[in-house]
């Protein structure tokens, strides 16, 4: 099977963040020889004037996006070439003051967005320069492109598959019963909302748009059809369908074993407590609007707590304790 074409609007991007780093990488003006050799996408142009036309366009669009892309001559005694370097002194942001209140919600976007990077082209864009002898200053790229990590799997297909509109199969474990199914979707969205990941589309078994929690996806995600095979509702907003599906997901009370002395947390947002039921065990009564991610908290605790019911949350921290066992052999 041939590999997905990635998009025009996407290879646009690429290109033109890819032309962004070359020039910011420098300290001296790159001749368009070297430019050429650099930008990947430059790379296959079909021709020398092929070429010209795409990075007289690109240098147009930088400049019209207000990045300051200048022209000098290379060599001063010879005005035969020209050079192009962005003016880092321009291209910087001045100093930023936040209020406590602004630093606070910056701290928690941090939190998604795990470090700043350079990945694929542009990381090959760096090494051919570097190969070349330009001489680099990594300072000026640093953020450039962030990252997001995340704790789910299959997050990084299900990222492709929504950026490429590419069908998909996967394995899910509905909410509430546990029951493993596998469904076919045309991945619409990908939002983070309290902290996980979902993925919303068309589920074309039940012919009918839904929200899959990519923690609940179980193995790994299959390719169900190419690229480019379906188009995306214009209005479609992914977190208003996952708020929409959390509005009607039902409360259910958790009943938990927790060991004398431990889980503090658990017993302070309790709506009831016995104590003594057994030997040196309590239980506790605590509302649960997700059973997952009560499970990823319960396993935390180790032998100190146990779950009792309802019986999704308890297979679910069975689960989660059982894959780190085996992951520490």
């Amino acid at each position: 099977m041939a590999p997905a074409r990635t998009p025009v609007s996407a290879a646009k991007t690429e290109r033109l963040l890819n032309l962004v780093i070359c020039l910011l990488y420098t300290r001296r003006p790159l001749p368009k020889s070297k430019i050429r050799e650099a930008v990947p996408q430059y790379g296959s142009a079909l021709s020398e004037d092929a070429f010209n036309r795409m990075f007289e366009r690109d240098k147009d669009e930088l400049r019209e996006l207000g990045i300051p892309l200048v022209t000098e001559d290379i060599d001063p005694l010879f005005d035969d070439e020209e050079g192009y370097r962005i003016d880092r002194r321009e291209y910087a942001l001045p100093e930023v003051a936040f209020e406590p209140d602004e630093i606070a919600v910056l701290g928690l976007a941090s939190r998604t967005w795990a470090q700043a990077s350079l990945a694929g082209p542009a990381a090959r864009a760096l090494r051919k320069l570097e190969a070349a002898g330009v001489e680099r200053d990594d300072s000026s790229v640093i953020g450039l492109e962030p990252r997001v990590r995340t704790a789910e799997p299959a997050f990084a297909r299900a990222k492709d598959a929504v950026l490429h509109r590419r069908p998909i199969r996967f394995d899910y474990r509905r909410s509430g019963t546990g029951a493993l199914t596998t469904r076919h979707v045309q991945p619409w969205g990908i939002a983070a909302w309290h902290g996980r990941w979902y993925l919303t589309g068309y589920d074309t078994d039940r012919e009918a748009p839904r929200v899959f929690r990519l923690g609940r996806v179980e193995g790994p995600i299959a390719w169900a059809g190419r690229a480019a095979s379906y188009a995306v509702p214009a209005d479609h907003d992914p977190l208003a369908s996952i708020r929409a599906q959390a509005s009607e997901r039902p409360a259910v009370t958790a009943t938990l074993r927790v060991r004398a002395g431990a889980g503090h947390s658990l017993r302070r947002r309790a709506g009831a407590t016995r104590t003594g039921v057994a030997d040196g065990w309590d239980e506790v009564d605590l509302p649960c609007s997700d059973t997952e991610r009560l499970a990823d908290e319960l396993a935390g605790y180790a032998a100190d707590v146990e779950a009792v019911a309802p019986a999704e949350l308890r297979e679910a921290v069975i689960r989660r304790l059982t894959g780190a066992l085996e992951a520490s052999r």
